[in-house]
């Protein structure tokens, strides 16, 4: 795994538009992930999986505490790994939404 080249160089900055994101600066490999695996291109989500290794991506991609519903039914679909495996979909079913009953 190369990894001389610092993320944050390489990745869009329109993507981290909260964050002050300087070239050279590290980064939260979390948000990396979360931002690209919702917003990215599937090219910039193989360079992720490139980067980080697809172990990392997967265990941290489970831990997130939130996920919008087409971004978790591809993470669910690519890794093989039922939505009830991943903590935002067992937050979202554990939350209770008085306005649909």
């Amino acid at each position: 795994m190369n990894r001389k080249k610092n993320i944050s160089d390489i990745l869009k900055q329109s993507y981290f538009w909260d964050v002050d994101i300087k070239p050279g600066k590290p980064v939260s490999k979390r948000l990396v992930i979360e931002r690209i695996f919702s917003l990215g291109t599937l090219d910039e989500v193989a360079f992720v999986l490139r980067y980080y290794g697809k172990k990392e991506v997967e265990k941290t991609l489970l831990d997130l505490n939130y996920m919008d519903p087409k971004t978790l039914n591809f993470v669910s679909k690519y890794f093989g790994r039922s939505k009830t495996e991943f903590r935002c979909y067992i937050k979202r079913q554990s939350m209770p939404q008085f306005w649909n009953s």
